[in-house]
């Protein structure tokens, strides 16, 4: 009769399953991964497939037994560090995102907003268009094989072990808040001089002809130009969120 016993469950089980728990972590958190349209059993199947395939690739993860009471602070640390990627990515665009508020607060177009399911939030309508381009950029740029790298390489920078107040003090993630707002603001940037000499040449035209109804025609105006500006300007969106995903990326990847 073929029996086993405990510590060699433990052993073919914790090279899978320390993997699983980071891996699915990030698909409950990362956008575009984290859609509500993706059903959570697949969810479940697709971690443990990418979990059984980074194996070749993944340092050897120490033992530790079911029963042992630092299993369960070693699967916190898997929780924790697959939601900080996963939280990580959605920084980027919620980056994003925030410009496009910028550009349709200074298109005046704030007003039409939209309550968006994923952040239980209202979202403008150039914010949401901007959140569409991103989702479209990151699935154009490999930006899921991206993570799933981060995610591998995350075993490197931070091992599997019950200290998993080390691995968030080694992240550092609350220094990308800083970044969002910076580099939502490049991105805004070129629509917002776009949009303020604009302004500024309607309030040049109302002073030097007073007769003319600049609140008739400054909205068209300032809408026609926005949707030209975007037109020309969102072509180059690639390159900063380009950027901000390697930025991103190598907080997991170097140790």
């Amino acid at each position: 009769m073929i029996s086993f016993d405990e510590a060699q469950i433990a052993q073919w089980l914790s090279p899978i399953l320390w993997p699983f728990l980071r891996v699915l972590a990030v698909f409950t958190s990362a956008p575009v991964l984290s859609s509500r349209a993706f059903p959570m059993r697949a969810k479940i199947g697709l971690s443990l497939l990418v979990a059984l395939a980074i194996q070749a690739s993944l340092p050897d993860a120490p033992v530790i037994s079911f029963n042992d009471p630092a299993a369960l602070a070693v699967v916190i640390q898997q929780v924790v560090i697959g939601l900080s990627i996963g939280f990580a990515v959605r920084l980027v665009f919620s980056s994003v995102e925030l410009a496009g508020e910028v550009v349709g607060f200074q298109m005046g177009l704030n007003f039409a907003a939209f309550f968006d399911t994923s952040m239980n939030t209202q979202s403008s309508a150039v914010a949401r268009f901007f959140a569409q381009m991103a989702s479209l950029l990151f699935v154009v740029m490999n930006g899921h094989l991206m993570v799933m790298m981060a995610v591998t390489q995350s075993f490197v920078a931070f091992p599997v072990s019950p200290n998993f107040l080390d691995a968030l003090a080694a992240m550092q993630l609350q220094k990308l808040g800083a970044e969002v707002f910076a580099s939502a603001l490049w991105i805004a940037l070129p629509m917002v001089g776009i949009l303020l000499f604009t302004n500024m040449a309607l309030g040049i035209i109302s002073r030097v002809s007073p007769q003319m109804n600049i609140f008739a025609i400054g909205f068209p105006i300032t809408l026609v130009v926005g949707i030209v500006g975007i037109a020309v300007t969102l072509p180059m969106l690639d390159q900063p969120f380009t950027a901000l995903m390697g930025r991103v990326i190598g907080l997991f990847v170097s140790s």
